[in-house]
């Protein structure tokens, strides 16, 4: 048996511990989220709200894409500030991209969370699909979804 599953207090603050020094050493971190078989995978970072901006968040992307595109936003907001709601930008070698407000920021990004409290802000990198569709396109991803939309979307 893993230790996570045998004392999952102690492990969870020995992760929140590590993620702490990666936030202190970098400003941010990322935390991924697997998908399922219903559910796309998607992540987020945890640090920015430290510097009083908002986290950000991608859904519908494998890991190691989420990262960079997080990665990339997070050095971005840091030098402009953060991504304007309902404005598109490109970033070098990603797809357009356009920011939404997370509608209930807690309910999904709890290691941000854990860092700052319940009422942490967040901001949704939602991105295009290869042929430059969003999401609430019916066109996206020739229809067949995979990238859900945690907020409000401003036009």
């Amino acid at each position: 048996m893993c230790q996570m599953c045998e004392e999952p207090e102690r492990a969870g603050k020995r992760y929140l511990t590590e993620a702490l020094n990666r936030i202190r050493e970098y400003g941010w971190c990322v935390q991924g989220v697997l998908g399922t078989e219903t559910r796309p995978p998607w992540a987020y970072t945890a640090g920015l709200t430290a510097q009083g901006l908002p986290e950000l968040v991608v859904t519908g992307v494998a890991p190691h894409l989420a990262a960079r595109v997080l990665n990339a936003v997070a050095d971005q907001t840091l030098l402009s500030g953060p991504p304007e709601p309902g404005k598109r930008w490109s970033l070098p070698g990603l797809p357009q991209l356009e920011a939404v407000p997370l509608s209930v920021p807690a309910a999904h990004l709890h290691l941000a969370v854990s860092c700052y409290g319940q009422e942490i802000q967040a901001v949704q990198v939602v991105h295009a699909d290869g042929f430059g569709w969003f999401p609430w396109s019916p066109e996206y991803n020739c229809g067949q979804g995979g990238q859900p939309v945690l907020g409000v979307r401003h036009d």
